[in-house]
């Protein structure tokens, strides 16, 4: 076997495993994932077999309908999976100038997308979200402050210290009516597609 393997080839031949085991997993035949994704049967077949490498919007396609990210699918290790995240390398992909933010620390497929966020919100600020699917769960703990939490309409206060569960498939909104930074760690459990 060649040890000199290219990227685009490691990428292939990683994909072609991971889409085989997510279908198998989610119990999709070809044709159903092939539907799913509005892919053809033949792509799914030659991706299957590390023949083709399909183009980025093919692969969000197949993601989306496995309900798995693009991370997961192009995945190339191999064996228990283990992964550090490095202090600074946190992904913060919400935030304001006032400096309430949003950052994704971790994020695992077990057995649907799990995710582990650090927030902060800055006095007098608010970030709404969009219903998740249903069966999604959020877990959160407040370290700082005092998070106002509306789910569906109704507003719930949980001070630094305390935590709140709830089921995220309706509209809700995480706000600081506080006079101090408010802070907290929050899990995010999707369901698996199937």
């Amino acid at each position: 076997m060649n040890q000199n393997v290219s990227d685009l080839d490691l990428l292939t031949r990683s994909l072609a495993r991971n889409v085989r085991r997510w279908r198998t997993e989610r119990g999709f035949t070809l044709d159903a994932l092939a539907a799913r994704a509005g892919v053809s049967r033949g792509m799914l077949i030659q991706i299957e077999q590390a023949r083709t490498n399909p183009s980025l919007g093919t692969v969000v396609k197949i993601g989306d309908a496995l309900g798995v990210g693009i991370h997961t699918l192009l995945d190339h290790q191999q064996g228990p999976k283990v992964r550090i995240v490095p202090a600074g390398q946190a992904v913060r992909l919400w935030h304001t100038e006032a400096g309430s933010y949003s950052r994704l620390l971790a994020g695992a497929e077990a057995p649907g997308p799990l995710e582990m966020w650090d927030w902060r919100l800055m006095p007098g600020e608010s970030s709404p979200s969009d219903p998740h699917p249903a069966g999604t769960v959020e877990l959160v703990h407040v370290t700082a402050g005092e998070l106002t939490l509306t789910v569906d309409g109704t507003e719930y206060r949980v001070p630094a210290g305390a935590s709140v569960s709830f089921e995220a498939n309706s509209p809700h909104v995480y706000g600081n009516t506080g006079a101090v930074p408010m802070e907290m760690v929050m899990a995010v459990s999707v369901p698996p597609v199937g």
